[in-house]
């Protein structure tokens, strides 16, 4: 086992948002009207999140606009979830104004510019957002950037599923996304007690899969890369319910079917409620 290392995918954005556009310049009209896994969102809600994301990292990051100030004090993570939800909700709302070519359109030109600002930043600087769905107060910006990686890329894969479209499977398009989201399981794993020592171990499969250890130490969980022989339990699922159980895509029920846990079950559950989104 090694410790995990920082995951810089900054350079893979432009190619990630010309798949994206791509798909979206192939869609019929009643494509963009499809019903997806993020909630009540259409393929057209989608979209129009990921311009609402672009726009507000340009215009706050890149522009350093003041920021939008919460109409009520922020005071818990449950308060900040809620924020974020009114904010995306306020825009999918609005946007239903706008047409799917414009939204292409207007998406050609911020995805560009998101791209350079992240090819700009140190990546080991503070980032300007924490990723707070991982316990962090303050992040860096490879972690930052990692995060709306995954954002991205997850969210495109909704709209993939909904019109039938090939998904981005390969390892050169996942893996980041998979690495990125077992950041979150320490944190989910804190109120497990176990005494210092113990290990459990996430086998993902696939082309984009990995493995990783979490190590409990006196007062916290610390992931690894790699896999050791004392673990107490051993779980392994594949990439596909990977990103799914972690994204709100997939009932617990089925993600009980597909994941096998070999050893001391009880270190299993934390896993079903692990979300690498704001949830």
């Amino acid at each position: 086992m090694k410790p995990v290392e920082p995951i810089l995918v900054a350079d893979l954005f432009g190619e990630l948002h010309e798949e994206l556009l791509a798909l979206l310049r192939g869609l019929s009209a009643d494509d963009w009207y499809k019903p997806t896994v993020a909630g009540s969102w259409l393929v057209r809600d989608i979209v129009a999140h990921l311009l609402d994301t672009d726009i507000r990292r340009l215009s706050f990051q890149r522009d350093q606009a003041p920021m939008v100030p919460p109409d009520q004090p922020i005071a818990s993570y449950a308060d900040l979830v809620g924020f974020l939800n009114q904010l995306n909700a306020d825009w999918v709302k609005a946007a239903k104004r706008i047409s799917p070519s414009l939204l292409i359109e207007f998406l050609s030109i911020t995805g560009v510019e998101v791209t350079k600002l992240f090819q700009s930043l140190d990546p080991d600087s503070p980032a300007l957002f924490s990723v707070a769905w991982a316990g962090e107060e303050i992040s860096a910006n490879w972690f930052d950037v990692a995060r709306d990686y995954t954002e991205k890329w997850h969210h495109q894969q909704q709209i993939r599923d909904a019109v039938g479209a090939a998904p981005l499977y390969s390892r050169k398009w996942l893996h980041p996304v998979l690495d990125a989201f077992v950041r979150a399981l320490p944190v989910n794993y804190q109120s497990t007690p176990a005494h210092p020592g113990i290990q459990v171990s996430f086998v993902i499969t696939g082309e984009a899969g990995d493995v990783w250890t979490l190590v409990r130490r006196t007062e916290d969980w610390q992931l690894f890369a790699g896999v050791s022989d004392n673990v107490v339990c051993r779980i392994e699922f594949d990439q596909d319910t990977a990103w799914r159980l972690m994204t709100k895509g997939l009932a617990r029920d089925e993600a009980v079917k597909r994941i096998a846990v070999t050893g001391d079950t009880t270190f299993a559950e934390p896993l079903f409620s692990t979300l690498a989104v704001m949830a």
